[in-house]
């Protein structure tokens, strides 16, 4: 059996992957609130922008926990393409669940299955990329911890929704979105958990890139997106505030006339 390093950096990765975890859940509850505040066109943007923030949230999260992982006694590599689906059925799947809600009309039946589909794909995206780590050995996983990583992606998944769909303030926006970083990073190391390695040593070269090649510049440039795209939705005016500004505008332009 190879020993199993989840955090071969200290404190380092599962600190950042939850900030992460928290800015994708923080960005993705802001915007889904300005979506329900909309209609039309905008309204399908904010949704858009909603699950591709939680989405790129939740990936990033995995994959900086995964820069931690370590298995003594083989290095590790990851493929390439399925790394990259991962991440493409993260923000699908996240996408279906956030427009369930956005556009549901039956509140209680729109969170069921957008919790549902959002916590399963949520799991699917960490055993895809699970999928994708290459390595000398065989890898196997305790079906009860996948069982219990898999609802505890869909009872966060049900939770956050909720939150979007409940919560208006700044304040409680903020600690739904701390909640649910948690909720992501303990469905991750449950997750995790349920991994053992049987390592057979081998001289062979592995397939795939290491971390640091690939998830490595990956992480940066998505949290980098992240990061702008909370800029961007922070700085941009509500439409109430719009709204306010533009009625105290009216009153001054006619008492200029």
């Amino acid at each position: 059996m190879g020993h199993l390093d989840h955090a071969t950096f200290g404190w380092l990765t599962p600190l950042l992957s939850y900030v992460m975890a928290c800015m994708g859940a923080a960005l993705g509850l802001r915007c889904t609130v300005r979506a329900l505040g909309a209609t039309g066109r905008s309204r399908r943007n904010w949704l858009v922008t909603a699950a591709s923030a939680i989405g790129t949230g939740i990936w990033t999260m995995h994959f900086v926990a995964m820069l931690g992982f370590g298995v003594s006694g083989t290095d590790i590599r990851y493929d390439v393409p399925l790394t990259i689906v991962s991440l493409l059925v993260a923000m699908a799947v996240v996408c279906v669940g956030v427009f369930a809600v956005g556009y549901g009309k039956d509140r209680a039946r729109a969170l069921f299955l957008g919790g549902l589909t959002t916590g399963l794909g949520v799991a699917s995206m960490h055993y895809l990329g699970m999928a994708a780590v290459r390595l000398h050995g065989d890898v196997s996983y305790d079906p009860v911890l996948v069982a219990l990583s898999v609802l505890i992606a869909v009872v966060a998944a049900t939770a956050a929704l909720w939150a979007a769909l409940n919560i208006k303030s700044p304040v409680a926006v903020t600690i739904a979105s701390l909640i649910m970083g948690a909720a992501v990073s303990s469905m991750h190391y449950t997750a995790m958990f349920a991994v053992s390695v049987h390592v057979t040593p081998s001289g062979t070269a592995l397939p795939g890139a290491t971390a640091m090649q690939f998830i490595f510049p990956l992480a940066v440039g998505l949290g980098s997106y992240l990061f702008l795209t909370s800029a961007f939705v922070a700085l941009s005016p509500a439409t109430g505030e719009r709204e306010a500004s533009a009625s105290a505008q009216r009153p001054a332009a006619s008492a200029a006339r």
